[in-house]
């Protein structure tokens, strides 16, 4: 599965779908029917670039155990099909969270005048606190 706004690829052969019996209501159907599905992908077993497995391992998200395997389980629709593609958008999107890299921050100086309005509004408040207290005739 490929996510259009990255160049990263999710080889399908390297996700391990089991499925599963759905939890909650949905009456008999729920009681027969594997519709549900566990997703298991290892990270570190993958065809994903060095750099993005480390970025990866690094993101603080219960879903990914301390061994590097994600594991995603999905049982919003009835259907096995749709919940494996469910899993699969959640993985990529798991994936494209990890290969999005911030711009760094350059740090700056404040300008002059932010500087002077900083100082006009301290010494304003200042007057304002002044003039509370005890009044004298």
């Amino acid at each position: 599965m490929v996510d259009p706004k990255s160049e990263f690829t999710i080889d399908e052969s390297e996700v391990e779908f089991t499925p599963i019996r759905a939890q909650g209501a949905g009456g008999q159907n729920v009681n027969k029917v594997s519709n549900a599905v566990h997703m298991r992908y290892d990270i570190g077993a993958s065809s994903l670039p060095a750099t993005l497995k480390v970025r990866l391992m690094a993101l603080r998200d219960q879903r990914i155990s301390s061994e590097g395997i994600v594991v995603i389980k999905a049982q919003q629709y009835r259907s096995l099909e749709k919940n494996r593609a469910e899993a699969l958008l959640r993985l990529s999107e798991l994936v494209g969270r990890a290969a999005h890299v911030p711009k760094p921050r350059r740090a700056t100086k404040p300008t002059r005048a932010s500087k002077t309005r900083r100082l006009d509004s301290k010494v304003k408040r200042g007057q304002i606190k002044a003039l509370r207290g005890r009044v004298t005739e």
